[in-house]
Formats: C-alpha cells, sequence, structure tokens
C-alpha cells in the first residue's frame, strides 16, 4: 500500500473512532478533562485497531518509535486545537439568550426540554406572560416578566437572541403586537414546534396542528434520491450479504445447537404506504414464544429470549436475513423500524399522525433506533414516532448516512439491545 493511501486509511479509521467516541458532537461543549479524557481513549483505540492491522500486513508496519511520537504529537495537537475550536464557537455562535412566551403547561414543558437536553448554545432568561400580578414572579426558578409593560426593555437589558412562542392553545387573543415590535428590533420569534425541532432532533405531535405539518419546509423525496438511495440499497445488501456470510453460517449452527425450533423467524410486518411484506430474523426467543400470550413487545430480560438470542441482539446479529428483504424491495437500508399489523392497529388508534410514518420504506436502522432507547408501551410508541417523522421531514443523503454512523455507534456501546 503506497504512503498516500495509507494515510489516508489511518485518517479514516481515526475519524470514525473519534466519532463514535462523541468527539464530533457539535450538541455537546465538553470540559478540558473530558476532552483529553476522550482523546485518549479514542487514540488508545485507534493504536489497537492498527496494531492488529500492521499484524495482518506485516510489510506496512511503522517503526515502534515513530507510532508513539505519532501518537503523543496527536494527543497534543487534537487537544490543542478542541480547545481553541470551542473558544472560537463561542465567539461565533455565542449562546442564544431566550425568553419562552406562555406559562402553562405547554412553556412548562419547552423548558424543561432545554434543561435536560443541556445544549449549551441555549440559556432561558425568563418567562413572558400577560397579567402578571406582583406575587406571581416566578416559574421553574425563572423571572416571569409582564409581556404587555416591560417585554421591550428586558430584551434590550438581556440581550435577548430568541422569543419561544408557547402557547398551550391559541384560542385566545394572540399577541400580534407584542411580538411583531420584538421581530423588528432583531429578535428571533419561533414557534414552538420549530424550535422543539431544532432543539431535540424530533417534532412534537402534542397539540401539533395540521396545518404545520402541510405548510412547513421538508416532508419531500426527490425522485434523484429515490433512485440513489435504491441503487445504494441493492449494493448494500449484496456486499452485506457477502461480508455476513461467515457469521451467518456460525449463527445459524449456533442457533441449532442452542435450541429446538426454526433458524429464521417470519413475521408479518407493514411496509410503505401500509403494504404488507414478510420480515426475517434469525430467531433469537424460544420457539412458539407467544403462543400462549398473542402479540406482545419484547421486554428488557425478556424471559423467552434464548442464551444465543442474547448475544444476537446485543450485537443486532439477528437483524442480518432484514438485507433480504432490502434486496426484494420491501425495506431500505435506512428508515423508520417497521411494526406489525396489530401494533399499527392499535397504535393508529391511540397516536395522532401514527400512520405518517408510512409514508416511507421502513429500515433496518434509523433516526429513532439510534436516538431513543428501545421502549415497550405507548409512551415510546409516541417518542420513536415523533423522531420518525422528524425523518421524514428532513429526509436526505447526509441524514442517512450520518444514521448509519450513529447506527455503528450504536451497536459498538451496546445502547438500546434489549
Amino acid at each position: 500500500m503506497p504512503f498516500l493511501e495509507e494515510a489516508i486509511f489511518v485518517a479514516v479509521l481515526c475519524q470514525l473512532i473519534f466519532f463514535i467516541n462523541d468527539l464530533y458532537s457539535i450538541e455537546s461543549q465538553l470540559s478540558l478533562s473530558s476532552i483529553i479524557l476522550r482523546i485518549i481513549i479514542a487514540l488508545a483505540t485507534c493504536s489497537l485497531a492498527l496494531a492488529l492491522f500492521y499484524l495482518v500486513f506485516p510489510s506496512l508496519e511503522l517503526s515502534k518509535g515513530l507510532f508513539l511520537y505519532t501518537i503523543l504529537i496527536s494527543l497534543v495537537l487534537i487537544t490543542f486545537w478542541r480547545v481553541i475550536y470551542n473558544w472560537m464557537m463561542g465567539k461565533i455562535n455565542p449562546t442564544q439568550r431566550i425568553i419562552i412566551y406562555g406559562t402553562g403547561s405547554t412553556a412548562t414543558m419547552i423548558a424543561n426540554a432545554v434543561i435536560e437536553e443541556g445544549n449549551p448554545k441555549y440559556r432561558i432568561e425568563g418567562f413572558a406572560g400577560e397579567n402578571i400580578d406582583a406575587h406571581d414572579r416566578k416559574l421553574m426558578g425563572f423571572k416571569i416578566f409582564n409581556a404587555q409593560k416591560n417585554l421591550l426593555k428586558v430584551i434590550a437589558e438581556k440581550k435577548i437572541n430568541e422569543i419561544v412562542v408557547a402557547f398551550s392553545q391559541r384560542r385566545g387573543v394572540f399577541p400580534v403586537n407584542t411580538l411583531l415590535n420584538c421581530k423588528l428590533r432583531g429578535v428571533q420569534v419561533v414557534d414552538l414546534p420549530d424550535f422543539y425541532e431544532k432543539l431535540t432532533g424530533k417534532i412534537l405531535i402534542k397539540d401539533l396542528r395540521p396545518s404545520w405539518l402541510i405548510f412547513s419546509a421538508g416532508f419531500k423525496q426527490t425522485s434523484a434520491y429515490k433512485l440513489f438511495k435504491r441503487v445504494s440499497d441493492i449494493v448494500t445488501s449484496v456486499c452485506g450479504l457477502l461480508l455476513a456470510s461467515p457469521i451467518m453460517l456460525i449463527t445459524v449452527i449456533l442457533i441449532k445447537l442452542d435450541s429446538p425450533g426454526p433458524v429464521l423467524f417470519k413475521q408479518d410486518r407493514v411496509g410503505q404506504y401500509g403494504k404488507p411484506f414478510v420480515l426475517m430474523k434469525f430467531r433469537s426467543m424460544k420457539f412458539g414464544a407467544e403462543e400462549k400470550t398473542g402479540p406482545v413487545w419484547a421486554q428488557e430480560n425478556d424471559s423467552r429470549i434464548t442464551r444465543v438470542g442474547k448475544v444476537l441482539r446485543k450485537l443486532r446479529i439477528d437483524e442480518l436475513p432484514q438485507l433480504l428483504n432490502v434486496l426484494r424491495g420491501e425495506m431500505s437500508f435506512v428508515g423508520p423500524r417497521p411494526e406489525r399489523p396489530y401494533f399499527i392497529e392499535k397504535l393508529q388508534q391511540r397516536i395522532p399522525y401514527y400512520t405518517q410514518r408510512l409514508t416511507v420504506k421502513p429500515g433496518i436502522t434509523g433516526w429513532a433506533a439510534v436516538k431513543f432507547q428501545y421502549s415497550s408501551s405507548i409512551e415510546g410508541a409516541v417518542e420513536k414516532l415523533q423522531y420518525d417523522l422528524y425523518y421524514i421531514k428532513n429526509i436526505s443523503l447526509f441524514l442517512d448516512l450520518l444514521i448509519i454512523l450513529k447506527t455503528i455507534q450504536v451497536i459498538i456501546i451496546g445502547k438500546g439491545s434489549r
């Protein structure tokens, strides 16, 4: 391998490992000690991966002295760069000072979301309400400002960048003049669904107006995107089946030795536009696990899962046969996880906009799969739907690639397995 190709290989490998260690996460602003610790772990992982590579290809091995100097220099330079980068980002993209316009349950919900996300980009300066008396001036520890009297003065004094409109409902008098005056003074006025989507990477379906879905940007799949995605699905599934064939053969043997029953588990699922198809997985549960109970969600520490099945689920190996579903066009590599008809029927009766997730092909992995841990409840289904709607709204090749990279990260750290 010539020097240039070897350098590119090492650079790509290091970037992938740094990504897995969350060193390319823009949302989190790490302390210096956390940055150094993560860089040390990432460089140690890179060293181990390269040592294994050089064991297979000894002719490409660097001298031990040069290798050690490279690691030490990388630690110093990368740490220095990350400190400079964080300082620059603080200057270029300073913290957004926000006021939440509203004092009801919706306003407190969005405040809790800002606090839980812990994104240093946003800082709550208070709430704005109307007809606020002198004895009711605080909410969640934040000051409540009287929007009718001194909101413009507060905006100037506290250098507010953004106002999030968070009313529980809009049937009352909407403060058009107040918000218009704020906007004319250079303050960004943001609707609750837009802010929540930008903050969390999901779409809030509680009290969501259908008009927001209709008029908001996104929810568009171009012909070029569909063609490229289908071609990439075919190439990925064929290559995946060929590369994974040794693992799949070993899996077949282990399943046969571990428990009686078929190797493959076949189950009816609902595909794009509600079209049913048969999903294939390696069997990870005892044969006939639902004969007495009927359809139920998998639980944490589910007693129906076999010994081999626990490992298969942990490493996501049980999903490999779904590459055949991708090859046949029933699924895509990236998309919302396909659900069973029984649960689709139940969930669409209880959750608004649930059937909208069927407008794209289901996937082996998806935005909800990498952002939300496995859940077996109605509340969990709502949470996953919010992520799925975000994916459908912002669908793109870049988002697909990001999901694939995060899937690798999830598999390695084992998050969300059940």
